[in-house]
């Protein structure tokens, strides 16, 4: 039979060349920029949209538990936006009110503040402030006109003549205008906010809908789903936000009331609001508050229990309890969120830092359930850009297998080594492959991959697997893996690497996992089973040949010359052939598979070693010690 031609390329699809961006990747940036810029120049208008959309996530749980109720959905969604606007006017009150009082006692914490200030000074030292003072009359003097520097320069300037402006008394419409328009302001966004929010809880249906149909309507079920999916999560992470962030400020209100800081409500409401900003919001809130309490004590003592309430409290609450409440993460990376803070309170100032993480959270959610906007779940999202098999890939390619060992670790947590290294190790050295196949890989990135593997399989070979094994095949590879069996002294099986660029890291591994079940594995490369070299090959003590192919094109011509010669130097041994990529043409061929005249196939490193195991602990057909000696007895064992 001879050796066919290599089939075209089937399991990776050609990387385009990179030119001049398409038409699509144009248009998706003007849209950007258009967008973008629409927010700015209508930011009037888009922060009282938003806030309304907002609000109506977090109304939508109550409406639907007042209509569980049967009051229908109009009472319930006027009833639950009246609840809404009565919660938000009762705290601006009590906002407005400790304002109010704190204003009135402003001036008798100035006594405390300066005499406070005189301290500071004094413990500094006076000497430093006397350099700093005299530093300052020199720029001064160096300053001042020749002329007036000079004694007997001239007659000295007269004294300028006093000026007084008289304004005419404002009108009552001036005065009207001045008091009523700081308030008719916020009381304007406010109404357009509950509007709004009142139609879109009337209207969610045909809303989702609409923005069904908006997106694409090929498949309503999934798209339905997905919206309410959507719906349903945003609902609840707000929800669940706000009161974590209530109950931060509830703490914090209490904290100051034991301390004796002034107005601990209102610095409670104050938290509450201010930790919606990510990371800094917390303690940028503490400063008004470390103002107030250095103000209302002489010592120190307020001061510094103060600072200790809320450097203590966030960490607990953003540690230990957001944790537990939203569970491993709130599905942003912490780049997005920075990031997204920077951008929203760029383009829509303090109310934008205010709504980053709520806005950057509804774009990973659009972007996880519609097609069109994935790009945001993948550029803000905290799922890996890559899978495991590709990172795998780019570790080994990038020569870093430090970090690929701390991956592995990770992984390995809730699976077995054998498992690993046929899901990711594999997979990625097949990735490799097709490449070398391409011709997209120099051999010195073959070598670097050979190399980084090697020591990623070295460091991995004292690892001890922690997962409990339930089912039957993971027992038998559990057994397989942990235990050692019954076989003669010298007994070895040989893993003898395909004529591929990465068939011996593949060998390294079965390797690795036969010496774990209990049997010595030795790693033998292809050229070393050449028609050259095969007689110098040492096969004392071989029991069993397994070889690695992570690429054999449909070809098996190479594969059962190197059978022959293999079954020529060690006549009667069994042979296992492994074929990693489990669609190649040779193990759907029942023509081919007996033409290579194999006695086992394995399709995965974790069924070549229970094959392995399998024959060893059989009744020992094979006498070691005389293996060398045989000779070819010719056919198929």
């Amino acid at each position: 039979m001879s050796e066919t031609a290599l089939p075209p390329l089937r399991r990776k699809e050609e990387v385009p060349p990179v030119g001049v961006p398409g038409l699509n990747g144009l248009m998706t940036l003007a849209v950007c920029v258009v967008v973008v810029t629409a927010l700015y120049v209508a930011r009037e208008v888009c922060i009282p949209l938003t806030l309304a959309v907002l609000l109506s996530f977090v109304l939508a749980p109550l409406v639907s538990v007042l209509r569980d109720w049967h009051l229908g959905r109009i009472p319930s969604v006027i009833l639950a936006v009246l609840l809404a606007l009565g919660v938000i006017a009762f705290i601006s009150g009590v906002i407005g009110n400790q304002i109010a009082q704190l204003a009135g006692d402003i001036p008798q914490y100035t006594t405390t503040i300066e005499s406070k200030i005189s301290a500071v000074r004094t413990f500094a030292g006076t000497r430093l402030f006397s350099v700093v003072d005299g530093i300052g009359r020199r720029l001064e003097q160096a300053q001042r006109p020749a002329s007036a520097q000079r004694p007997n320069a001239g007659p000295a300037p007269q004294a300028p003549m006093p000026v007084e402006l008289h304004q005419p008394p404002a009108s009552p419409f001036a005065i009207a205008e001045q008091i009523l328009l700081p308030i008719l302001s916020p009381l304007a966004t406010a109404a357009i906010v509950f509007i709004v929010a009142t139609f879109i809880l009337l209207q969610k249906e045909d809303l989702r809908d609409r923005i069904i149909r908006l997106f694409g309507t090929e498949d309503l079920h999934r798209s339905t789903q997905a919206m309410d999916d959507a719906a349903y999560r945003l609902s609840r992470y707000f929800l669940t936000q706000l009161a974590l962030n209530a109950a931060f400020g509830v703490i914090i209100g209490a904290g100051l009331l034991i301390i004796g800081v002034p107005n601990p409500i209102l610095w409670g409401i104050v938290a509450a609001l201010f930790r919606f900003v990510p990371y800094v919001g917390s303690y940028l809130s503490a400063s008004l508050p470390l103002l107030l309490a250095a103000s209302v004590d002489p010592g120190w003592t307020t001061l510094v229990s103060t600072a200790a309430l809320y450097l203590v409290t966030e960490p607990i609450m953003g540690q230990v309890v957001e944790p537990m409440v939203y569970g491993r993460s709130t599905g942003l990376s912490p780049v997005s969120v920075v990031v997204s803070a920077i951008f929203w309170g760029w383009l829509w100032g303090p109310v934008g830092l205010i709504l980053s993480m709520p806005l950057t959270l509804c774009l990973v959610v659009l972007g996880r359930h519609i097609k069109r906007m994935q790009f945001f779940d993948v550029v803000l999202g905290d799922q890996r850009a890559l899978t495991a098999v590709e990172s795998f890939y780019q570790r080994m390619l990038a020569g870093d297998p430090d970090e690929a060992e701390d991956y592995a670790e990770i992984l390995l947590r809730d699976r077995t080594l054998a498992s690993y290294y046929d899901e990711v190790a594999l997979k990625g050295l097949l990735l490799a492959a097709y490449d070398a196949q391409r011709g997209v890989l120099t051999s010195d990135q073959i070598l670097s991959i050979e190399a980084a593997l090697e020591e990623v399989v070295g460091e991995l070979a004292n690892h001890k697997d922690v997962i409990a094994v339930t089912d039957v095949d993971q027992t038998e590879t559990s057994e397989a893996e942990n235990s050692a069996v019954d076989r003669p002294a010298d007994a070895r099986i040989l893993c003898v690497a395909g004529r591929g660029p990465l068939d011996r890291a593949a060998s390294i591994m079965l390797a690795q996992l036969l010496s774990r079940s209990g049997l010595e594995g030795r790693t033998v490369s292809h050229e070393a089973a050449g028609r050259g070299t095969i007689r110098s090959l040492d096969v004392r003590g071989v029991v069993m040949i397994c070889l690695c192919y992570l690429e054999i094109s449909g070809s098996p011509s190479h594969l059962r010359y190197l059978l022959r010669r293999l079954r020529a130097r060690m006549p009667g041994v069994p042979v296992l052939v492994g074929i990693w990529p489990t669609d190649e043409t040779v193990l759907n061929d029942d023509r081919l598979r007996a033409a290579i005249e194999a006695d086992y196939f394995a399709t995965s490193l974790r069924d070549a070693v229970v094959t392995c195991q399998k024959v060893v602990r059989a009744e020992q057909p094979i006498d070691v010690r005389s293996v060398g000696d045989r000779r070819p007895v010719g056919g198929a064992v």
